[in-house]
């Protein structure tokens, strides 16, 4: 009954969803066609074996997803994988991975839709990264006997008490989950307290650790620092959100006051943001280029507008120190992967909501290897000071390069787990 009303429920609120999905913004790759596999008309998949299916909702998840895929494939190479996204950014993201994988869109939360993806695809089992978790595609996975793991599970106190209040459907939910992965206790407690027993429940770590940093992205990363300057001072302000731009700008404005050679790169999070970032930072009286115009950069350009996909690693190599974005604007994001500059050895400022990776951060707080800044002033601030003390920035490595190697280990004891089905 709980899950009749819920489908009514998602039937009315489907058209605002999906014009949510499918609005044209610039920058954002459109489906075309493929529109109709949000509907479960599901093209069959190449490789006939059947396969393990991931589901990354869009690019944060996609990211988590590519380390388990890679471990996957390298423990059995003929394994089929197939990944679906539901963002076309996502999409375009696990595109990059070639024939490692197939990808599908994810069809919307009505049983027929699911219904018809998996008589289409025929998976084994299903992975979930992190936590979507959808009534109707549960039932209907578990109806035909496929079991479901949520991996790099995590349950934020907010998340938890927002379950609490609908813990009917929470139970709906719950009960059809084989295995629940999660990246620390914390989380793990808060999914036994909503009912799920603590058999299926195990702490595996964050796979965001376990960042393979390969030879050829440490090359890539120094080819860049060279073509920007090899000599000048570059700080990148990583996946920024609307409202961060401005305070990132004006950092950069103070910033050139004391280091006038300094250069920016800027990196906003979402592909439609592009040419209106390039816009706001023309507005700011900046020269600026753009990563896409293959131009020179000469001495004279402020702003380097990473406006690219699947290239953070190598932006964040070529530069001195990373502000990482999604962190100054209240609790809607909650920050990003931190990991990313951390394991390139690059010191991390980054703003007061980070929810996203609480422990992440205090344990670098607790180790004094992050900066938190509430103001573009603040930001000035560290970055300057980073800047100017190269003895410090090195000292930072060294603290990063051991905290990475404490916290390794996550993709072995997920895989594991997921190898028990």
């Amino acid at each position: 009954m709980i899950r009749f009303f819920y489908t009514i429920l998602i039937t009315l609120l489907s058209p605002l969803l999906l014009y949510s999905l499918y609005k044209k913004k610039e920058g954002k790759l459109a489906f075309g066609s493929r529109w109709k596999e949000h509907f479960g008309c599901t093209p069959v998949l190449k490789n006939t074996q059947t396969p393990i299916w991931i589901h990354a909702v869009s690019v944060g998840e996609a990211i988590a997803a590519t380390p388990i895929i890679k471990a996957l494939k390298k423990q059995n190479p003929e394994q089929p994988i197939l990944v679906t996204t539901t963002t076309s950014t996502g999409a375009e993201l696990i595109e990059k991975l070639g024939d490692l994988v197939e990808h599908r869109y994810m069809p919307i939360d009505f049983c027929f839709t699911v219904h018809g993806f998996l008589k289409a695809t025929k998976p084994k089992k299903m992975l979930i990264m992190e936590t979507e978790l959808w009534p109707n595609t549960l039932h209907t996975v578990a109806k035909f006997g496929i079991p479901i793991s949520v991996l790099n599970a995590r349950l934020s106190e907010k998340s938890y008490l927002g379950y609490k209040k609908i813990q009917p459907i929470f139970n709906l939910l719950g009960k059809h989950l084989t295995h629940v992965c999660c990246q620390y206790q914390d989380d793990a407690d808060r999914f036994i307290a909503l009912g799920i027993d603590k058999e299926r429940v195990h702490v595996t770590g964050s796979v965001k650790f376990d960042i393979e940093i390969t030879d050829e992205v440490v090359k890539s990363g120094k080819q860049l620092r060279l073509e920007l300057g090899a000599n000048r001072p570059i700080w990148i302000a990583a996946s920024t959100h609307k409202g961060e731009d401005e305070q990132i700008l004006a950092a950069h404005q103070e910033l050139l006051k004391s280091i006038p050679e300094t250069l920016l790169i800027l990196v906003p999070r979402h592909p439609e943001r592009f040419n209106s970032v390039f816009d706001l930072c023309e507005s700011f009286d900046f020269n600026t280029t753009k990563r896409t115009s293959k131009q020179s950069v000469t001495s004279d350009i402020q702003v380097y507008l990473g406006d690219t996909m699947g290239e953070m690693l190598t932006l964040i190599g070529a530069s001195d120190i990373c502000f990482m974005g999604g962190s100054l604007i209240g609790d809607k994001v909650g920050g990003h992967n931190v990991l990313e500059p951390v394991a390139l050895g690059i010191p991390v400022v980054m703003g007061p909501s980070y929810f996203n990776f609480t422990h992440i951060v205090e344990k670098l707080l607790n180790q004094e290897a992050i900066k938190i800044a509430s103001s573009h002033k603040d930001i000035q601030k560290y970055i300057n000071e980073l800047l100017i003390k190269k003895e410090s920035r090195v000292t930072l490595t060294c603290i990063y390069n051991g905290f990475i190697k404490n916290e390794l280990g996550a993709i072995s004891k997920t895989i594991s787990i997921i190898n028990k089905e």
